[in-house]
């Protein structure tokens, strides 16, 4: 067992490891996935929430149009044509300006992935209309990833509260009846066997009418569970071979999240979807400056992307 000193120098230091040896750094090799972080604020308030979405957390505030057009205009002229744009927030139907943001993405040529809990925020007459449209216009070019914990209202309700399966299944039946392209995100913190969830999420898919395949890991994503007391192995240069791993498949090579800070002038880039409050992962403004390599100096970068093997993307 490590030492409470030891524990307490992991993660500490960007270029070097509390046993002192050389920190993991992942090389950026251009724009897979630009995440647009729409707010912290959400309509429930789950039990482990990465980000600590809630009705009162408003410490990353809501995007705009205006936000949004100069990250655009910098993939434009890197050459970063057709990449996947994501939309997560918070619940990203709570911003005003959400279907605006969502119009002008495709309409730029992007691929959209929206992160939705498909409860009452989605389903506001004037989001509904406007999510008609684009899937008129857009179809098969936009992908609602709808969260759902566990296909049983017990498991899934103790992570989201109770009433909140319904909800979701009422956004789900919805969007399926009007033939949009949907995929689901599980978690798998109750330790049950990856077969014995893909089947219960399959039954429950069929039963909802999804064109969804169960067996395929980007419609129905398990994501490996973050715990902030866990004590996760730094990972060390030498760690790529060990476990065989190639530093070019993290989200950090390839993806960035654009947030706005309350209080703050303007959005900032980050290096990736999963750790918005500590700042040495704060890369710049835009996306050019948010460009370099970053040091896996968080444990989050151990226990869901080199060892969980985790990706928010599609």
């Amino acid at each position: 067992m490590p030492s409470t000193t030891l524990i307490a120098q992991k993660f500490s230091d960007p270029d070097t490891t509390a046993k002192g040896e050389t920190r993991a750094r992942v090389a950026y090799g251009g724009t897979k996935t630009l995440w647009l972080n729409t707010g912290t604020l959400c309509n429930i308030e789950c039990a482990n929430c990465y980000i600590e979405s809630s009705p009162t957390n408003d410490r990353l505030v809501y995007l705009t149009l205006a936000d949004v057009v100069p990250y655009l205009d910098e993939l434009d002229a890197a050459g970063e044509a057709r990449i996947e744009i994501g939309i997560t927030g918070g619940e990203p139907f709570m911003a005003p300006e959400i279907i605006g943001i969502m119009e002008l993405c495709l309409s730029r040529g992007h691929d959209l992935l929206v992160l939705t809990n498909a409860m009452q925020p989605m389903m506001r007459p004037r989001v509904q209309a406007g999510l008609l449209d684009l899937q008129a216009r857009f179809g098969a070019r936009m992908t609602l990833r709808v969260s759902l914990d566990h296909y049983t209202p017990l498991l899934h309700e103790q992570e989201r509260g109770v009433g909140t399966f319904e909800l979701t299944m009422a956004g789900l039946k919805w969007l399926a009846q009007n033939g949009f392209r949907v995929a689901l995100a599980g978690r798998t913190l109750w330790d049950e066997e990856e077969a014995a969830a893909r089947a219960g999420f399959g039954e429950l898919i069929a039963r909802i009418g999804l064109d969804i395949d169960p067996e395929d890991p980007t419609a129905l994503v398990l994501f490996p569970e973050m715990q902030p007391e866990a004590d996760p192995p730094e990972i060390t240069t030498a760690c790529w071979g060990i476990l065989g791993k190639d530093p070019a498949g993290l989200m950090c090579a390839s993806q960035r999240m654009v947030v706005k800070r309350k209080g703050a002038p303007g959005p900032t880039v980050l290096a990736c979807t999963l750790i918005p409050y500590d700042r040495q992962f704060e890369l710049g403004a835009t996306l050019a400056e948010a460009r370099g390599a970053v040091p896996l100096n968080h444990p989050y970068c151990a226990s869901f992307c080199v060892l969980g093997g985790g990706s928010c993307s599609a």
